[in-house]
């Protein structure tokens, strides 16, 4: 049977979505408006109905019970987790996106979902779902996944940690409405970085060689917000050496 074939003769129909939070919802929505039967959100100790697949939304650290309490009451078991290797799962599937909890089923629709499988039967299976869900699967193998964890995170959690040292250094210099404000001047330097790279967008003092700017700006935030100074200090030497580039 050619891997097509087999990917057609073992399509799930019915997937149990194990885990309520803000994934699990979304993600059950987006199964069901993709025409699958779906059962759940489920929550930690409800009946598992007999399933195609159970997906575990759940926290990396509970995904070896919640894998071992799914076994049974489906054929094939899969994690949405980003970071954890397939040891106690068939499959994975990691939508690379955050989520609020309150987005529309097409959430799903042109964003990548690294994906994995122990067998190609269900590697098969992980891409087909993504595809379902409007996804662009790409594959990542066990040994990569703490590295490629590390990227979307240094890409989602630790950016807003940078726009949060913003928005408190304007804040501190009495600028009201800061995170409006600067919301144009993100929006347009994450473009740029998209469409030619970090090397090539980098603009502003440290770009054009200015150190008396620089200083002048490490003065002000010593004075107003000193605890970010580190974080301040850290961010200038990485972007000479991007600036260097």
């Amino acid at each position: 049977m050619s891997s097509s074939a087999e990917a057609r003769a073992t399509a799930p129909t019915t997937i149990a979505v194990i885990g309520a939070g803000r994934l699990g919802g979304m993600l059950a929505r987006a199964l069901a408006a993709a025409g699958f039967t779906v059962h759940g959100p489920l929550r930690r100790g409800d009946a598992i109905p007999a399933s195609d697949v159970a997906l575990l939304a759940a926290p990396d650290a509970a995904i070896a019970t919640a894998a071992s309490a799914a076994r049974s009451h489906a054929r094939l078991v899969g994690h949405l987790s980003g970071a954890t290797g397939l040891d106690d799962v068939d499959l994975s599937i990691h939508p690379l996106q955050t989520f609020t909890g309150a987005e529309a089923p097409d959430v799903f629709h042109g964003i990548g979902a690294a994906v994995a499988g122990r067998t190609p039967e269900a590697l098969a299976l992980a891409q087909q779902i993504a595809r379902a869900l409007g996804a662009r699967p790409f594959e990542v193998d066990d040994a990569h996944r703490a590295g490629y964890h590390a990227a979307a995170s240094i890409a989602s959690n630790l950016l807003l940690t940078v726009l949060d040292a913003a928005e408190r250094v304007a804040a501190a210099q009495g600028i009201p409405g800061a995170r409006r404000l600067l919301e144009p001047l993100v929006a347009r330097s994450v473009q740029n970085w998209v469409e030619q790279g970090a090397a090539a967008a980098l603009t502003g003092p440290i770009a054009r060689g200015d150190d008396d700017t620089v200083r002048r700006q490490r003065d002000a935030i010593a004075t107003a917000t000193p605890e970010l100074l580190p974080l301040f200090d850290q961010l200038c030497d990485s972007a000479r050496d991007l600036a260097g580039k």
